[in-house]
């Protein structure tokens, strides 16, 4: 059911009390001719969110879920590093300290506080956001999650107008500053991590968004896969 239209930073924001996704129902409305540049997809909570690779994304009430439709004309992968860094900037903003799992889960204490997912779809691109802010959801022993309210207080509201204005900011902005923010604050550099089952040492971003790892002595370009952040000693 929507609870209503509003205006905020910019922003045409339809509101939901609980829908089945904030996504799926950014695609209807592109696919059905309401699609447009800077509308959001807000819900207290949903009944069927997904996450990449059309995993569950748990979504209880108390929590941030939107998703956002921008006119976009191709596919840019930088576009995850600003989605990332407006994420963490806006944490950062209310006195979270967060580090950025490639490419753009948020982490505190190594924990996942905020997941990503965007998708394509004809003249735009959906930017589903889940913040964690009053629950958190047991997956499984080795996958940690957490929620802001161990560390701050602060409504849903706030951290939407925020984010907002950090996404605009961040989206806007050259490539070269979000690559170096992203660079300062992405977790795992310079270690040892999992790709596809190999361990691998992570470097960097290139300037056209693409993962730097090093296997031995060979460098590898990786778009869209994923990555295991854990430390692997040795």
């Amino acid at each position: 059911m929507i609870m209503g239209y509003i205006k905020l930073a910019n922003y045409k924001v339809i509101s939901f009390d609980k829908i089945p996704s904030t996504q799926t129902y950014a695609y209807e409305m592109i696919a059905d001719g309401r699609g447009g540049d800077h509308i959001a997809i807000l819900a207290d909570a949903q009944s069927a969110g997904r996450g990449r690779y059309q995993r569950t994304w748990v979504s209880h009430h108390g929590n941030l879920y939107v998703s956002f439709i921008y006119a976009c004309e191709e596919r840019d992968a930088r576009l995850s590093y600003a989605v990332g860094v407006a994420i963490a900037e806006t944490l950062i903003a209310f006195g979270v300290t967060p580090t950025i799992k490639w490419p753009n889960d948020i982490l505190i204490d190594g924990k996942k506080v905020s997941g990503t997912l965007i998708e394509y779809c004809g003249r735009f691109v959906v930017v589903g956001i889940g913040i964690n802010i009053k629950t958190n959801p047991t997956v499984r022993a080795t996958y940690k999650t957490t929620k802001l309210d161990n560390y701050v207080k602060i409504t849903r509201d706030e951290l939407l107008n925020k984010l907002m204005r950090n996404l605009d900011k961040w989206r806007g902005a050259d490539f070269c500053d979000v690559r170096a923010r992203w660079t300062e604050l992405a977790a795992g550099l310079n270690h040892n991590v999992k790709y596809r089952g190999e361990v691998v040492e992570l470097i960097g971003i290139n300037e056209n968004g693409a993962l730097i790892l090093r296997r031995g002595t060979r460098y590898e370009l990786v778009y869209g896969d994923e990555i295991t952040m854990e430390t692997i000693t040795s």
